[in-house]
């Protein structure tokens, strides 16, 4: 589905990450994991186009680099850590914003099929009675559910996620993962997403790659890579022993 080869890319000349390779194909959630400073979120940004890259990545056999703007926002959408309320529009205006490649105009202007599809996805996140509420009076937990719905609404071949829940609470983040991830499989689109949390990852992904030094060190399922020599190289501790230390302190007395 999605293939990068040989991707270098960095800032002002210097790489951050050197000759990454990686397939995920339709159905699969691939978790990049790894410490700070190891190229994951250059890594998204370059798939994206955000930052110019060498190498190739191809969505469904064809380089991106030839996509136009529009074509490819049909295709790909990243959902990032954090994002920035610049006009205040409504919750239905915002996610209807999703639509715009695939149609004429902005939502004033959506055919019958993308308002159909508007307010089926402002209903599966549970923000439909709350659609006219301006986005710049929400809370954090909400405003990410929001771009979440205008990102399932723009209904892309692969979702790129850069810690997406880092700032939310904990129901949030399941809640937030755990739509993703069934919308995911019935869908059959294709997610890589960047976490921190390695038990966030465990439960969310089905593949993983570990980074460090802006390299792959490590490739396989969630629990392939995490329990690989590699993973406590990258971290510099032994992670499976601190998270049965830590599941320990659960257990009741």
């Amino acid at each position: 589905m999605i293939e990068v080869k040989a991707l270098c890319a960095g800032y002002g000349g210097d790489d951050v990450i050197r000759n990454i390779n990686l397939k995920a194909v339709k159905g699969e959630c691939l978790c990049i994991l790894g410490p700070n400073g190891c190229g994951k979120s250059t890594l998204l940004k370059s798939i994206a186009r955000i930052i110019d890259y060498r190498g190739s990545v191809l969505l469904e056999g064809r380089d991106l680099s030839t996509f136009s703007r529009r074509e490819m926002a049909k295709k790909l959408a990243l959902l990032g850590q954090s994002v920035s309320v610049f006009f205040p529009y409504t919750i239905y205006q915002t996610t209807a914003l999703g639509r715009y490649a695939h149609s004429e105009g902005f939502s004033e202007n959506l055919s019958a099929d993308d308002t159909a599809i508007v307010e089926e996805t402002l209903k599966k996140l549970d923000i439909w009675d709350i659609r006219h509420r301006m986005i710049d009076e929400l809370s954090g937990g909400q405003l990410q559910r929001v771009f979440l719905a205008m990102t399932v609404a723009q209904n892309p071949e692969v979702i790129l996620l850069d810690e997406p829940t880092s700032h939310l609470d904990l129901k949030y983040q399941i809640d937030l993962l755990g739509f993703l991830k069934s919308w995911i499989k019935e869908n059959n689109k294709t997610l890589i997403g960047v976490f921190h949390d390695l038990n966030m990852a465990r439960n969310f992904g089905d593949t993983a790659l570990i980074m460090s030094g802006g390299q792959v060190t490590a490739r396989g399922t969630v629990e392939e890579a995490l329990n690989s020599n590699a993973a406590e190289a990258a971290y510099g501790m032994d992670i499976r022993g601190f998270m049965l230390e830590s599941l320990e302190k659960w257990k009741p007395a």
